[in-house]
């Protein structure tokens, strides 16, 4: 039984509402990673929106933003669910019985020629209609082509045109010429034995085919008169018995197959949905349809036990709250990151580098140094617009003499003067034209756990003190929406100017405030916010002290 091979493709994601470092590591181990193993499928994702800054970088080095991507739950296209090529809607049930039989299946999908999906037949389908033994005219109410017959019945053609359809008349068995004469009218269709008498009555009460049963032949006078009056004569080796168990056989499937509302996946189907929706029928098969709309297989129950989790490699983060959705599920193969170590936890061993540096692509150079690889111009550029965001041109308490030594060194591949492009990119992320609250909030938010409390933390760096005032008028209305939307009891959001190397820290939330003055000791301005001189790091400066508050609450 054929089936659909496991993905192989490893996806490189960063973090939920991507920085600049996010995006740009995922792009460079990327890079790295091909030139490593040029066999391996490796594709840079992104798990949200480009901000601006981001923006500015990709088309500054004209590359492509990762794809999105939003889950990584397992999703039909990772089992091996079977291939199982459709049919065509006018073969016959008797070859649909028997192709269902040799290759152990219970359900066909009947498709046109370009692989869109018509409908689908069951055994029990075919079971029902064969029960329905009283319909001698599903023949013609079927449009049953003579080719159809002439397979069914293992006939041999000896008089008609086999492309034709048989489209009126009902089905006799001609036992003599009293019965006949009693219940054959035009476009009847007969079977009969050799008995000549039966056969030219059969044609001259107007039957549009006869049906000569046992291997009989039909004489010369009989083919003669059936030609005269436009009757199809068919030969079978069946007798009349076989013959007639056998005809309604010969319908197309189109004529019994199900093709409204039909229950069917496509590729990007995640697999829990799939279950909760094949738990609710008694199907057995379903068909599965790619991205265009057109058929590739089928899948069962059974098949979900054959599910490959995706494959993914982290960068930029190691917390499960900063993952996409469905990472439980998935298997992590590598974690590159220089945040804390998290509550993130793996199914099996993986490659965790975790370094105290201020950028994830400082490490990720280290590893190209490592391996003696020099990053292509485009490459080094991102690298060193990633480690120039996170460390705010050096400025960051995170920044190290290794993300210098990195940023000088990308520098000279890139041609560019650090403190000019910095300038540049700096200045294009804070740009606030058509920006709502929404948008600056969660351009660089991250949410954090301890213990039973989950909390975010968004962040914005400005070099004019115009933007950064602009910026807190949208947003602080806003913190309570974005609380809610975050699913967080409390948000903080830092105004970082740059220049000054200063934080302004607004809130939302329960206790929030009391966290706050506890963690930087001092009380909050008149205007509502914290002015906190010297923080600019949220990863170093803030995230510590709010925990140090809150395990104090606790």
């Amino acid at each position: 039984m054929p089936t659909h091979n496991r993905r192989k493709k490893i996806n490189i994601v960063g973090h939920k509402n991507p920085d600049t470092d996010s995006i740009c590591a995922a792009l460079s181990y990327c890079w790295l990673k091909k030139q490593i193993d040029p066999k391996g499928e490796y594709e840079a994702r992104r798990a949200g929106s480009v901000n601006r800054e981001s923006q500015f970088v990709l088309d500054y080095w004209k590359m492509k933003a990762p794809r999105l991507i939003m889950s990584v739950s397992p999703q039909m296209k990772d089992i091996d669910f079977r291939i199982q090529p459709g049919i065509d809607g006018e073969m016959s049930l008797r070859e649909v019985w028997k192709k269902m039989r040799e290759e152990d299946i219970e359900t066909l999908c009947i498709t046109t020629p370009e692989q869109e999906l018509q409908g689908l037949v069951s055994v029990t389908d075919i079971m029902n209609i064969n029960m329905n033994l009283l319909d001698n005219g599903i023949l013609a109410t079927a449009k049953t082509p003579y080719k159809n017959l002439i397979a069914t019945l293992e006939a041999e053609l000896i008089s008609g045109d086999p492309e034709a359809c048989i489209e009126e008349g009902h089905i006799y068995i001609g036992t003599s010429p009293e019965v006949i004469e009693e219940f054959v009218g035009e476009n009847d269709i007969v079977l009969v034995s050799n008995r000549y008498e039966a056969q030219i009555c059969a044609i001259e009460c107007g039957a549009s085919c006869i049906v000569v049963c046992c291997g009989a032949l039909a004489g010369k006078t009989i083919l003669s008169r059936a030609k005269e009056k436009n009757c199809t004569v068919l030969t079978s080796p069946f007798d009349t018995y076989t013959a007639a168990r056998l005809i309604s056989t010969a319908i197309p499937v189109r004529h019994i197959m199900q093709s409204n509302n039909i229950l069917q996946f496509g590729l990007n189907t995640y697999v829990e949905d799939a279950k909760k929706i094949m738990a609710s029928v008694r199907h057995r098969y379903f068909p599965i349809l790619d991205s265009d709309g057109k058929y590739v297989g089928v899948v069962s129950r059974r098949n979900l036990l054959n599910l490959h989790p995706k494959r993914v490699i982290l960068v930029d983060h190691n917390e499960f709250t900063q993952t996409v959705d469905g990472m439980e599920q998935a298997d992590i193969l590598e974690i590159i990151d220089h945040h804390r170590i998290g509550n993130l936890e793996t199914g099996s061993p993986a490659y965790f580098r975790n370094e105290p540096v201020g950028c994830t692509n400082t490490i990720i150079y280290a590893i190209m140094q490592e391996k003696n690889l020099t990053p292509p111009k485009e490459i080094a550029g991102l690298m060193l617009s990633a480690i120039l965001s996170d460390t705010l041109m050096f400025r960051s308490p995170t920044c190290t003499a290794r993300d210098r030594a990195a940023a000088e060194a990308l520098a000279t591949i890139a041609e560019v003067d650090i403190e000019s492009y910095a300038n540049q990119m700096f200045e294009a992320g804070e740009d606030l034209t058509g920006r709502s609250a929404e948008d600056i909030f969660f351009a660089d938010f991250k949410v954090f756990t301890f213990g039973d409390i989950r909390f975010g933390v968004s962040q914005s760096t400005f070099m004019t003190e115009k933007n950064r005032k602009m910026a807190e008028e949208l947003v602080r209305p806003f913190l309570e929406s974005a609380a809610n939307r975050a699913g967080v009891d409390t948000v903080y959001y830092m105004a970082t100017d740059t220049p000054s190397e200063s934080t302004e820290l607004f809130w939302y939330g329960n206790m929030a405030e009391e966290y706050a003055q506890r963690a930087f000791r001092r009380k909050p301005e008149k205007e509502g916010y914290f002015y906190l001189p010297g923080v600019v790091s949220r990863k170093k400066q803030m995230i510590p002290p709010l925990r140090m508050a809150m395990q104090a609450e606790a």
